[in-house]
């Protein structure tokens, strides 16, 4: 399986970064740099990966705030991807103002409009953009059948699900996409979500006690 995964739990609010590589050909994306790391940079640059696109679950600052230095340094610019109903949020910095927070450089604006049921390419690997709103109204998972992987984001944790309290947030719309997006793969998918560690489809389906059954 040519699938290479690293993660990078960064910041404050210890966001997974997902740094995803097809080792065959080298072709790099990385999945919501939420705060700046130069270890993303330092791998990249290490191993001869090539950066190709950011892929944005949603646009949360702590998922997005390390775009802005983690593309300084590339000229192009790699493209980045967004769905637009999260795009009003991204243009706020990702409500970094109702914590505190000044500083967040969200990068250049998103290129890329993900729609659910698109296909996206790293070299020979294909992920299907599933649409899963309910923690923001434009929040979508990435899910590689080959690989068994769903890059999940906030949607679902291990023995937890995604707030809701937030502005554009949804509990029903939430429930409705684990169900829908989530709990309808095979048990053995990897969820490699938002925070925390990974955890599995079964395993949610069994044990989670906010949708498991």
């Amino acid at each position: 399986m040519p699938l290479e995964v690293h993660t990078f739990p960064l910041g404050m609010t210890m966001t997974n970064a997902y740094l995803a590589v097809d080792s065959e050909t080298k072709q790099a994306v990385v999945i919501d740099p939420g705060y700046p790391s130069k270890k993303i940079t330092s791998m990249l640059e290490k191993n001869g990966w090539m950066l190709q696109a950011i892929w944005l679950t949603h646009a949360h600052f702590d998922h997005i705030g390390g775009v802005g230095a983690l593309t300084a340094g590339f000229d192009p610019l790699p493209q980045v991807a967004l769905h637009a109903n999260d795009l009003p949020l991204w243009e706020v910095k990702g409500g970094a103002a109702l914590f505190g927070l000044a500083d967040v450089d969200p990068g250049p604006r998103p290129s890329i409009d993900l729609v659910h049921g698109q296909e996206l390419t790293l070299g020979s690997l294909s992920f299907e953009v599933r649409l899963a709103p309910g923690h923001t109204p434009g929040h979508v998972m990435f899910y590689c059948a080959e690989a068994g992987v769903l890059f999940c984001g906030d949607v679902i944790f291990e023995g937890s699900i995604g707030r809701t309290d937030l502005p554009g947030g949804s509990y029903q719309q939430l429930i409705h996409s684990i169900n829908t997006q989530v709990f309808t793969l095979p048990d053995e998918t990897r969820l490699l979500n938002g925070h925390g560690p990974e955890t599995t489809v079964g395993r949610e389906r069994m044990y989670n006690p906010f949708v498991g059954r």
